[in-house]
């Protein structure tokens, strides 16, 4: 928020790629060295939504929002709250609902797409078309996060198993794009994963649809 408020947004948005590194780490950590506690759960939370909610969304506000303020501190605030009430939500259902899934996008992955918009192009937005769109693209972020759609949580992953070489040689594959292609692969991966929401719904509905079969034409006899 200190690189936000001196205008450097190029050195601002790799420091939300590092908290979500940390918020990664903090509970595995906890599991292993066996000091989890529902005070470091709720204080997990608080951090969240500094992290995740208020300096992405101040960041998103500063860089691209000086052409729509009104509109703009208002899809800023929107992105806070939302943020702040799925959070309260994953607290609540926190030991009730399938730890395979998130059930809404989780605040991370919104603040990761709002950091990849501002690291692959830096320089404040001054057009008006393109300030509404990312207006837009956060309002959509925040809705997204008090949905229904469910996000693969990628806890099931089993890097033991025998087919962990595949998991392996993959991780080692986007690591170096990453290394490569910083920005871009960032941005893809980033919008792949709030898309993969809305997308799976909308494969299941299409799944789950009957299948009507066709009236027999008049005049012809039914097998």
């Amino acid at each position: 928020m200190i690189r936000v408020f001196h205008g450097q947004y190029e050195a601002a948005a790799p420091l939300i790629f590092w908290a979500i590194v940390l918020d990664l780490l903090d509970g595995r950590i906890a599991r292993m060295t066996n000091t989890t506690s529902e005070f470091g759960g709720e204080l997990d939370s608080l951090a969240d939504v500094i992290s995740f909610g208020v300096a992405p969304a101040l960041m998103a506000y500063a860089w691209g929002f000086s052409t729509v303020p009104r509109v703009g501190w208002l899809a800023a605030f929107l992105f806070v709250v939302c943020g702040a009430l799925r959070l309260a939500r994953f607290n609540v259902q926190r030991q009730a609902s399938d730890g395979r899934f998130f059930v809404g996008l989780p605040i991370p992955a919104a603040a990761a797409m709002v950091a990849a918009l501002v690291n692959i192009h830096p320089d404040r937005i001054d057009d008006r078309a393109l300030a509404f769109g990312c207006v837009s693209l956060l309002v959509i972020l925040a809705f997204l996060q008090v949905s229904t759609f469910r996000y693969w949580s990628f806890k099931n992953v089993d890097l033991r198993s025998r087919r962990s070489y595949v998991m392996v040689l993959g991780i080692a594959v986007s690591l170096i794009l990453v290394a490569l292609h910083t920005e871009w692969v960032l941005l893809i991966l980033a919008t792949a994963f709030w898309l993969s929401g809305p997308l799976a719904f909308l494969a299941g509905v299409v799944r789950r649809r009957p299948i009507v079969n066709p009236a027999p034409v008049a005049g012809t006899e039914s097998p």
